[in-house]
């Protein structure tokens, strides 16, 4: 059996800018215990479950009327002009999102069109659970490495507030049982937010940031470990827990070429404290270097990864190795090195 895919370099492509939008409207996870009080007493189970297990403090939610398309716009352009990219220039749009107001058309089609993006910018959109926007990356990279386009806009904007009000609505019912409160937990631990990355050809942007490549697997077994939409999130969360850390450790094992044991920075997605120090422990990472934004931001789903990375790019130096790593839903995951 070959490995296919599971390895890719590039040749021509780097990174020239990676922004962050944070919701306003800060919604802490007391807020959720408030809501859920006769539930919990009921039930028989201690406020505070989402901050002890998960290590979500708080999250943040979009102001009713702002939609998630909205925030993605706003990031894109936030990226642009940082990078210095005139809209007119950029040659493909690919939106990362897992919110979705409708099936079609996608919602690249009306980010594209609030950017003023050019008539013959490609755009359309990637759905991988929050592995998303790497692979929004990946496909970027491909296409600036065979030359066809000059410089591409990645990105994400996420809202947690439908399926959170839903879920809570749900868990206050009388017929709600712990095993509701289990199964759903997990929708209660994500936030809304949006990123985007502007990349382009390194040949003409020497000042940009490298992406250099990575290793990305499968585990499609586990395709129905977390299964939502935009109303309500079942997940199996030791299950997925278990299972996604395999994955990690599997697709580790894979990359023993790319010597990614003490880089500088890991941009991880960001679902729980448990999660993170699952990770950190089974692959050997120092947590010095994996920052966490899930306790103030929740899990923003694919804007997880690019927001941290925009966090704590200011504390990166010429030459400093990034690895974003990332496992999705399905289950996928993949690691890309940036040399910064």
């Amino acid at each position: 059996m070959t490995d296919g895919n599971a390895d890719y370099r590039y040749v021509n492509t780097t990174v020239l800018s990676v922004t962050a939008l944070e919701a306003p409207v800060i919604v802490p996870s007391e807020h959720f215990d408030d809501e859920l009080a006769d539930t919990l007493q009921r039930l028989r189970l201690r406020r505070g479950m989402i901050q002890n297990v998960a290590g979500v403090q708080e999250r943040r939610w979009w102001p009713e009327g702002f939609s998630f398309a909205d925030a993605a716009a706003e990031a894109g352009a936030k990226a642009l002009s940082e990078a210095g990219v005139d809209p007119g220039d950029v040659g493909l749009l690919i939106n990362t999102s897992v919110s979705r107001a409708n099936l079609e058309p996608s919602t690249a089609a009306g980010i594209h069109h609030s950017l003023n993006l050019p008539p013959a910018a490609l755009n359309f959109d990637i759905a991988n659970a929050c592995l998303g926007f790497v692979n929004g990356m990946q496909v970027a990279a491909n296409m600036i490495d065979a030359g066809q386009i000059r410089y591409a806009l990645v990105v994400a904007g996420e809202s947690a507030r439908q399926a959170q009000q839903a879920t809570l609505e749900r868990l206050r019912r009388p017929e709600a049982t712990r095993a509701d409160i289990k199964e759903q937990f997990a929708t209660l631990t994500l936030g809304s937010g949006a990123a985007a990355m502007v990349l382009a050809a390194a040949d003409t942007h020497p000042q940009g940031h490298r992406l250099v490549g990575g290793v990305g697997r499968a585990a499609t077994r586990h395709h129905e470990l977390c299964v939502g939409d935009n109303t309500r999130m079942r997940t199996d969360a030791k299950g997925l827990l278990d299972a996604g850390l395999d994955l990690a450790a599997a697709t580790w094992a894979r990359a023993g070429d790319w010597d990614w044991q003490h880089l500088d920075l890991y941009a991880m997605h960001q679902v729980s404290v448990a999660h993170t120090r699952g990770v950190v422990d089974r692959l050997g990472l120092d947590p010095a270097r994996v920052p966490s934004t899930f306790p103030r931001l929740g899990n923003i789903g694919p804007a997880s990864l690019p927001i941290t990375l925009a966090h704590h790019a200011d504390r990166l130096n010429p030459g400093d190795r990034v690895l974003c790593m990332g496992v999705g839903s399905g289950l996928n995951t993949c690691a890309l090195e940036i040399v910064w």
